[in-house]
Parts: structure tokens; sequence; C-alpha cells
């Protein structure tokens, strides 16, 4: 089972992208962030005309998040929205059981964590408090033991490897010890990271800013991530970057993060 996470930033915009990805990658499951749109202005025909089911949890031109989901595998058992705060509007988490034939279930989570910019404004502590919220889900989660996997834009820079010039993010909610600090808590609780797992180097990134040349200069982040319980740790096969498609033309300032699980 192969599983990406995209933060496709306008899926309006980037649709043409998100078939071509499809249809090239294939992947059987695929998490999308900030959509940008209600939930009945997503393109659901394309989507399904490719071969795929959809769920989404949508808002007019923010956040938004979605599941795509592969025939023949299957979705069901949808949550819209993240547990631990009845007054949260924001459509930033939806979550789902993958299941298919000969496969054991997966439940996957596509996650758009707050950006918490600017850090003395009232969005920083809706970032720690979502992330406190998010390692608390994530702990009753895990006691079905069912595998699980939370992926999404994160909004986290976990350590200065994932960033080419640290020094210019220290000031930022991404990159914030608190931030970090939190991150790693969730992580306490024993998730994975999977493209860590897979491969420690320096210099893989996930997100290239659109001002000062980030792209060409490679001036990256990593803050697409994908947290495997123990039991989808134990069926890691793989997990890579499809760095490649920063490169069209009006790309997504993200980059798809897939990773392999097997059967189990």
């Amino acid at each position: 089972m192969r599983i990406t996470t995209w933060n496709v930033n306008s899926i309006k915009q980037r649709v043409g992208h998100l078939l071509g990805f499809l249809d090239e990658a294939k992947p059987d499951v695929v998490c999308l962030q900030e959509l940008k749109c209600q939930d009945d202005a997503f393109p659901r025909a394309e989507i399904e005309a490719a071969g795929y089911a959809v769920e989404t949890l949508g808002q007019k031109a923010y956040n938004g998040v979605a599941l795509l989901v592969r025939a023949p595998f299957t979705l069901s058992d949808v949550r819209r929205g993240l547990p631990g705060d009845p007054e949260d509007e924001q459509a930033r988490y939806i979550e789902g059981l993958v299941t298919g034939e000969d496969v054991a279930p997966v439940r996957v989570a596509s996650i758009y964590l707050p950006n918490g910019n600017p850090v003395a404004s009232p969005k920083y502590p809706y970032k720690l408090a979502f992330l406190e919220r998010l390692r608390r889900h994530a702990r009753s989660l895990m006691e079905a033991e069912t595998a699980l996997v939370l992926a999404g834009d994160y909004n986290v820079i976990p350590d200065p490897e994932d960033a080419a010039d640290p020094a210019a993010w220290v000031s930022d909610a991404l990159f914030l010890p608190q931030s970090r600090a939190a991150f790693r808590t969730l992580l306490a609780e024993g998730l994975t990271d999977a493209l860590r797992a897979c491969d420690p180097r320096d210099g893989i990134y996930t997100f290239w800013d659109y001002q000062a040349g980030a792209w060409p200069r490679n001036f990256g982040i990593r803050i697409d991530h994908l947290l495997l319980s123990p039991q989808g740790a134990d069926r890691l096969v793989s997990a890579s970057v499809q760095k490649h498609l920063r490169g069209l033309d009006k790309p997504s300032d993200h980059v798809p993060v897939t990773v392999e699980l097997a059967n189990g």
C-alpha cells in the first residue's frame, strides 16, 4: 500500500498536477492539504474518474483536507475534525480506515497543522494547542493497535538538518523550540518519522518558498511528515520525496511524500 501526503496549495489551481501525479505514481491513498475550497467546489468528478474515492473537509478560501483512496481499497469510518476543541471550526483534519482484500487495515489521517505565525498573535498558541490535541488523539487511536499513519503538512521543521539555512528560521513558528519540542512529544507517543527512518541524510526537503529563489537555490525545509504507529512502522518498506513536481509550471510550494507499507 502506497500512501502519499501532499499540500497542493489550492486544488483548483493544481488539479491538473494532481491528476498527472495520480496517473504517474498510482498511490493507493492520498492525503491532501490546503484545498482552499468548500466541499461542493472540490473537483470530485475528475478524481473519481481517475479511480479514486473522495472524502473532503473543505473551507472557503482557506485550509481544507481530503482523503483519496484508489480502488480496490475502500475507505470507511471517516472522522472530520480533530477532537479536543468543540469551538475549532478550521478544516484541518480528516481520518478514515483503509481496507482491502489480503491487506491488513490502516487508519490514515490527513493533517494540516497551523502555521502559527506571527508568533506574538493568537495563532501560535493555537498551533501548540493543536499539536497537543493531536498527541492525545494519536494516543487514543493507537490503543486499537491498528496500523496508523498520521500524514500531512505539520508546519514543523524538526531539526536543523531539515532546513537548508536553519538560521533563517530561528524566529519562525515552524522552528521555535516550543514547536519542535511539541513535535518530539508527539513522536514520543511511539510514532516513527517514516522518511527519517528510511533516509537519515541531510538536505531532504518538502517545501520551497515562492520567494527569494528558494527553489533554484534549493533553500528548502522539511515540514511534510508521515508518522507511523508501531504497527505501521513494522510494515514500512520505503519512503520517498517526489521532488520533481516542484519544477512544474505553477507548482505547489510543497511536493508529495510517499511511504510504502507491506500488506501486513
